[in-house]
């Protein structure tokens, strides 16, 4: 089950009634970091759970961004603005990408990246549900790994992401304890492999 986060960063005060894409362009305006708890569930194309994990995660805009998986296994997601570290820790393993080939049009990018998300996405309002404002984000490069992502945007802020890959999996994640520009040191998003660690990649 594991793969399935690989793939999911290796392919990623607002306004209480704007529409989706307005909530989007307000969080690129306005959120500089972000740091969240997070609950992520797997579904295959059947509507089976096949994964459950959760963490917090934390972004330093634009570019950088760490994801902490901490049940029911850890994992270490680092983007440092350069390049993807991903940390099995039970594996000992470190798996690094350069960031300019593994970021493009992936969830991560729309996230941590620049605030051009149309230069990668298609953007499209949504209706609104569960009390929140939702837009799509579909990737205009055919290779994402994914066919879209929606983005549901609350009192909170951001308190929702979806993600439909190119095999009819969905991945829902739900963020709780959001805070909006917390001061986030530099260091928090500089990884150094373990000693003894197999390193992969780049």
């Amino acid at each position: 089950m594991r793969q399935l986060v690989i793939t999911l960063f290796f392919l990623l005060p607002l306004a209480a009634h704007a529409a989706g894409t307005q909530r989007l362009t307000q969080f690129f305006d306005k959120t500089t970091s972000l740091r969240a708890q997070f609950e992520q569930v797997v579904t295959d194309n059947r509507g089976q759970k096949v994964q459950e994990v959760s963490g917090t995660m934390q972004i330093l805009r634009p570019g950088k961004f760490r994801w902490d998986y901490r049940q029911p296994y850890e994992q270490e997601i680092v983007g440092d603005g350069t390049r993807i570290w991903l940390y099995d820790p039970e594996l000992n393993q470190v798996t690094v990408r350069n960031m300019s080939l593994a970021i493009g049009s992936s969830p991560a990018a729309l996230l941590a990246g620049s605030k051009e998300v149309e230069k990668n996405f298609t953007l499209q309002d949504m209706k609104s549900s569960d009390g929140l404002e939702w837009v799509t984000a579909t990737p205009k490069e055919a290779d994402s790994g994914f066919d879209q992502v929606r983005l549901g945007f609350g009192k909170l802020g951001l308190e929702r992401m979806e993600l439909q890959d190119s095999y009819g999996n969905l991945t829902a994640i739900r963020f709780s304890s959001v805070e909006t520009n917390p001061g986030l040191g530099q260091h928090i998003f500089m990884f150094k492999p373990p000693a003894g660690a197999d390193i992969v990649g780049e």
